[in-house]
């Protein structure tokens, strides 16, 4: 009988060095991908601003800015300064009034605007002036920025299964520094987007190869510490974002910081040998068994890799990789039964999932509050999350996890709408718990997917699904500018997926907890049958038990 591949694994040191060592030099550069992803929080953050007068003049060093601003800036209902607003002429009898008056001409900011520098020195805001009738390019520069993490989720998910794990990944981290630095340097807002949709691209290439090779490399006891590892990286990535964009204020040099790093990544990576699973779907025998023995060696097993051989490694997988096909497509997602229920299940739970998280992390000045305390309570709050989640996935299971979580976020999310906007702090608070419930499905949600797809299309889903949470992440800010129609729009639609995608995952998806990876489609079809044969065999006999109880001299005594 065919032994499967994790026993192999298991045999030669389990959970050891190479996988400790292996999954932190993955992980480390996944934690740093959210310094990007949460990056234009900082770099196009909207300071107040007002408009600049006819002659210029913006009496920074003067003792009577105050007066030049009353009498040349309309105030709004919160007696701020209008932003976009200005007097055609100087009003010098408003000094003696707090209010503005009523038909006094006004025009918009022919000559620029001047804006508040005491918190960010600089931002793309500043320098291109994307406010007013311009604000909504910032928001497009995001929406960019998640268009390219689409492209990339289908590109590099399909380029996995034919090319490896390990090639993307390289690449990725390359692209990654190189259009990072770029962004840095551009004089455009033009060039800008387009340095950032390739950014985006390398999101995908660096989360999904990075999961599948830790995954694929760890034996099954191992699987679900490695996925929670991926979501504290993520974490503390968004730590670490917070402490450097106070550190480091004008947005080119933290755009350069936060990139640098990739080509250290890019250098590491040539040594991480590629996934001995996919080698050995796609005939590499004789690479798979270098790799193996490397991986014996460091892990202390360095006998039972000189016994290595072509035919005893291939012994453990044989029955699995019998069926294999030699080339895959989209359409193997939704060729098979069980196959295509996994696949139309998850394209609403990732879609839900993503367009839920965005929605709450991604504007995080409207809270109110020191932006950089924010975004640190924003990563804090997934610490317990995420222990949490640990703890239930391997307790309780994946799929309780994943639905509860999602179940909950939704409710907090929801229960946000009733919270006066004068308490800014409890709103804060409550908002970063449902963001900390998102994180946390998010991950587990991404090592759930690894498991349930098997091995030869399990990249190709796993693009597929981040693709539909690419979605998600571009509805997001449509979704947000409900808010313009009903403020209880967005909310609702925010809390409403994230509910239903919970309880898509309870109803319909299939728990892997403690089963070992499955590599073939055929395969796959095969375990469900098995277990809808088993189902109906205990129905059966617990059919004709009852049955018996019915016909039993009890039953005719009473």
């Amino acid at each position: 009988m065919a032994m499967a591949f994790t026993d192999l694994l298991d045999a030669l040191g389990g959970v050891g060095r190479f996988q400790f060592v292996y999954t932190a030099l993955l992980l480390l550069p996944c934690g740093l991908l959210a310094c990007h992803t949460f990056l234009q929080n900082f770099t196009a953050a909207a300071p107040p601003h007002h408009c600049r007068h006819p002659t210029n003049y913006t009496g920074a060093s003067t003792n009577d800015s105050g007066a030049w601003l009353r009498a040349t800036i309309p105030l709004n209902q919160h007696g701020v300064p209008e932003a976009c607003q200005r007097y055609t002429e100087p009003q010098w009898a408003l000094l003696k009034s707090n209010t503005s008056p009523h038909g006094v001409a006004t025009e918009d900011c022919k000559d620029g605007w001047v804006y508040d520098r005491s918190i960010f020195p600089s931002t793309i805001v500043m320098e291109w002036d994307l406010v007013c009738e311009a604000r909504t390019l910032r928001d497009l520069a995001q929406s960019i920025y998640m268009s390219g993490v689409l492209v990339g989720a289908a590109l590099f998910g399909s380029l996995a299964d034919r090319l490896g794990r390990k090639a993307p990944l390289v690449w990725s981290y390359l692209q990654l520094a190189v259009s990072g630095a770029a962004t840095a340097y551009v004089s455009s807002f033009s060039a800008y987007c387009v340095f950032r949709f390739l950014m985006g691209m390398t999101f995908s290439g660096i989360i999904l190869n990075s999961l599948s090779l830790v995954v694929e490399w760890m034996p099954t006891r191992g699987r679900t510490v490695a996925g929670i590892l991926l979501g504290f990286s993520f974490t503390l990535g968004q730590l670490i974002l917070a402490g450097v964009a106070h550190l480091i204020r004008p947005w080119r040099w933290l755009q350069f910081a936060v990139s640098a790093p990739f080509l250290v990544f890019f250098l590491y990576s040539w040594w991480l040998p590629e996934s001995s699973r996919w080698l050995l779907l796609h005939g590499k025998s004789q690479q798979a068994v270098r790799n193996l023995r490397k991986v014996a060696m460091m892990n202390g097993k360095k006998e039972e890799g000189e016994r290595l051989t072509r035919e005893v490694v291939s012994s453990y997988i044989q029955c699995e990789f019998a069926s294999v096909r030699t080339s895959n497509s989209i359409l193997d997602l939704f060729r098979t039964p069980a196959i295509r229920k996994v696949t139309c299940c998850l394209m609403f739970v990732w879609f839900s999932n993503s367009v839920a998280y965005y929605g709450l992390a991604m504007d995080l000045q409207k809270f109110g509050l020191s932006i950089y305390l924010v975004q640190a309570l924003f990563g804090i709050i997934d610490i317990p999350a995420m222990l949490v989640a640990t703890t239930t996935m391997i307790y309780v299971g994946r799929r309780a996890t994943v639905a509860s979580f999602l179940i909950l976020a939704g409710l907090m999310v929801i229960a946000n709408m009733f919270v006066p906007e004068d308490l800014q702090t409890l709103r804060t608070v409550q908002a970063a718990l449902g963001k900390g419930c998102l994180a946390s499905s998010f991950i587990c949600v991404y090592l759930f997917t690894g498991e349930l797809y098997p091995t030869e299309i399990r990249q190709m889903g796993m693009g597929f699904a981040s693709v539909n949470a690419r979605l998600g992440g571009l509805a997001a800010p449509l979704v947000t500018t409900l808010g313009e129609i009903s403020p209880v729009l967005p909310p609702v639609s925010f809390g409403a997926t994230s509910v239903l995608a919970g309880m898509v995952v309870a109803c319909f998806l299939t728990e892997t907890r403690n089963v070992p990876l499955v590599e073939t489609i055929a395969a796959m079809e095969r375990r469900v049958k098995e277990g809808l044969s088993k189902r109906d065999t205990e129905f059966k006999s617990e059919e004709i038990s009852l049955q018996q109880l019915g016909a039993s001299p009890l039953k005719e005594t009473i």
